[in-house]
């Protein structure tokens, strides 16, 4: 039977289907009419219309398979429409995992965030995690955290779904870009003035979708699993690009209180202009926290990969340079 990719024409989507079609499945994607298609072009998939928030469409999206890989989502950190977050992300999850239960699937694989287990200092924690961002203002992360919490609620009524939590992905075919990607774009370019320290944890995009196949087929119902891979700090990262990438890295560590001040500017300009702020309070907030993240379940249930970070952002720079973003 064939295998249902929403959320397929994104950055991770798209690799999701890749890997499928790579391991011999028959795969379909559901995209919206107005969707850039330019990531799933050429690929030998069956497209339907609809959205995620319509039933009738994921129903019908749904005959013929076994499997939903559930990465369609509302991904932005600043928005016009405070509404949207929650309309995509809750109302989406909880239409389409009602769709999924009628159709009798027999499994889904729902790709949540690492947003949704918080951030916690210097000590990786585990999917047991509890999230503590009700304070930064986040709409994405909140909207993420309460889709996920509407997701298990299926898992009880019999769905066999399994959860997985990117940290920050890079890799190739980051067409948007991401933020994540635009950041090595950013730092690339000499554009990256200065920073604030924190902790992240950064995963390939091939290593994701792979990581997804592999949930599929050996993930427990009802479990979480933290898709990611090395922790390093924010100043060590951006040294690390700036390596790779030849150029100089960012030197001027921005105190706390000027960076958040500086996200609400950025904002303010982003009502008037119309386009995504350079950074956004919320994200300054997460970002001085530590998002370190203990992924040995993943690793040792799953099989997940693990490639290298230099790896990643050597393949994540090759590409955005073949594509005319640097």
């Amino acid at each position: 039977m064939k295998k249902l990719v929403t959320g397929s024409t994104g950055f991770m989507g798209s690799s999701i289907a890749r890997e499928l079609l790579t391991e011999g499945e028959e795969v379909k994607v559901l995209i919206r009419r107005t969707s850039d298609t330019q990531n799933i072009d050429g690929l030998d998939v069956e497209r339907v219309y609809g959205d995620i928030r319509d039933g009738d469409s994921m129903r019908k999206a749904l005959k013929g398979c076994d499997t939903l890989y559930y990465t369609a989502a509302f991904f932005a950190h600043w928005t016009p429409d405070r509404k949207l977050p929650y309309e995509v992300n809750v109302e989406g999850t909880k239409t389409s995992m009602k769709a999924a239960l009628d159709a009798g699937v027999r499994k889904v694989v729902y790709t949540s965030t690492n947003n949704t287990l918080g951030a916690h200092g210097p000590v990786p924690v585990d999917e047991t995690a509890e999230f503590n961002h009700w304070k930064t203002g986040d709409h994405y992360s909140i909207s993420k955290y309460l889709a996920e919490i509407e997701a298990k609620k299926f898992v009880d009524r019999g769905l066999p779904l399994i959860i997985v939590n990117p940290t920050l992905v890079i890799g190739v075919r980051d067409i948007k870009p991401t933020p994540s990607g635009q950041m090595i774009i950013d730092i690339a370019r000499g554009q990256m003035p200065g920073y604030i320290e924190g902790g992240t944890n950064i995963i390939d995009v091939e290593d994701v979708a792979k990581g997804h196949i592999l949930a599929a087929k050996k993930g427990r119902v009802g479990e979480r699993y933290i898709f990611g891979n090395e922790n390093i700090t924010v100043s060590d990262y951006f040294r690390l690009i700036a390596e790779v990438a030849g150029v100089k890295p960012p030197r001027i560590r921005l105190p706390y209180h000027a960076a958040v001040a500086l996200g609400y500017i950025f904002e303010f300009g982003a009502w008037i202009t119309k386009k995504p702020p350079v950074v956004t309070a919320s994200e300054v907030r997460i970002g001085k926290l530590q998002e370190w993240y203990d992924c040995s379940k993943a690793v040792r249930e799953l099989g997940l990969p693990q490639t290298p970070i230099r790896t990643s952002i050597e393949k994540a720079l090759t590409w955005f340079r073949k594509n005319g973003n640097l």
